[in-house]
């Protein structure tokens, strides 16, 4: 699938490689059962987000929105993404033959899967990065400008800026095709995923586009959120040195707009340790290298960024925590209801 920002530009002209995932009928059955593991661990992770944001009242905030827009796009890749790869594979596996569509030149067919689920995979990247960086906006006004935190985020605009979001992240996946038909996008036998291929080397400068993107965007979340961790620290201080004399002032953010930051940077530093090696692996790549071991681990990696962000939030928010275990535990409440009301009648009598 189109990978993160700078999808793999890997040269497949020569044979099929023999990566070290897929060298051996043990390494394909391993290789088909992680793909397996993480499709489940994707949709259950992120359908449990979407169910807790959407069904609780507190979550229906700007920043519940925001993380409903991420969920969306993490299930998007559990959906489409890499049930292609796990199909792909399990026919290798077992007819001992490749599909047509995920040989080398199978762009010429007239329709391949991969123009499909190469752009889901590249947009719902940028959607998550964007994203991500959104709700770091959100955060820092939260921390910084408290009393200005209702005026600037509302639920509209944010609504607006989700939507700009989705068409935009789309429009920046499909760009290198639409600007130049030297770039198509085929099933990549390193990384065993759909990946840009360029048919010329001077196509590559339209690929930069998408690192470009990633960068700026995540140096800049990363940057506002020191700036805002920075702000925490210092409100601690005062709270420290002052104990309680001081008056309570609504000019500081709350205790939960603090929690919220940190979940947020805690995020963001997840996404950048799961998008470094598609970052090194592209530098790599333009430099003449094709790692296609490497390549493999790097997208993988990324993917399994799908999957992280509903462990994240059970981690850092106790009310999300709390909504997900009476989402995931009916029965135990009922039988617990059952045992008060047994015990209430007892008392009675």
């Amino acid at each position: 699938m189109n990978e993160s920002g700078p999808p793999a530009l890997l040269d497949r002209s020569g044979p099929a490689h023999c990566t070290v995932c897929c060298c051996t009928l043990a390494n394909k059955v391993i290789l088909v059962l992680f793909m397996g593991l993480l499709v489940v661990a994707i949709l259950f992770g992120n359908l449990v987000t979407l169910a807790v944001v959407l069904g609780t009242k507190h979550f229906h905030t700007p920043q519940g929105y925001l993380k409903a827009s991420l969920a969306v796009a993490d299930l998007a890749v559990g959906v489409f993404v890499v049930p292609l790869s796990i199909y792909a594979e399990v026919h290798l596996m077992v007819s001992d033959s490749a599909l047509e569509w995920t040989l080398y030149g199978s762009k010429y067919l007239r329709f391949h899967p991969c123009s499909l689920i190469g752009p889901v995979f590249a947009g719902c990247t940028f959607v998550s990065i964007t994203t991500i960086f959104l709700l770091t906006i959100e955060r820092s006004i939260a921390v910084l400008k408290p009393l200005h935190k209702d005026s600037v985020i509302t639920r509209k605009r944010t609504t607006i800026l989700i939507v700009l979001c989705w068409v935009g992240s789309f429009l920046l996946a499909v760009s290198p095709m639409v600007f130049s038909s030297e770039i198509a996008l085929e099933y990549n036998s390193c990384s065993r995923m759909c990946n840009y291929a360029q048919m010329n080397t001077r196509a590559f400068n339209i690929l930069l586009l998408f690192p470009a993107f990633d960068f700026t965007l995540l140096g800049a979340t990363m940057v506002i959120n020191v700036i805002s961790m920075s702000s925490i620290r210092q409100h601690s201080r005062r709270r420290k040195r002052l104990a309680g004399s001081e008056c309570p002032s609504s000019s500081k953010p709350t205790f939960s707009d603090i929690k919220a930051a940190k979940t947020i940077g805690t995020l963001t530093v997840a996404f950048t340790a799961s998008f470094t090696p598609i970052a090194v692996f592209v530098v790599g790549n333009v430099l003449g290298n094709e790692w296609c071991n490497f390549s493999f681990f790097a997208f993988w990696i990324l993917a399994t960024n799908s999957c992280w962000n509903v462990i994240i939030y059970s981690v850092r928010d106790q009310r999300f925590r709390l909504c997900a275990h009476k989402l995931l535990m009916p029965v135990q409440r009922k039988d617990t209801s059952n045992k008060d009301k047994t015990q209430n009648g007892e008392t009675f009598i």
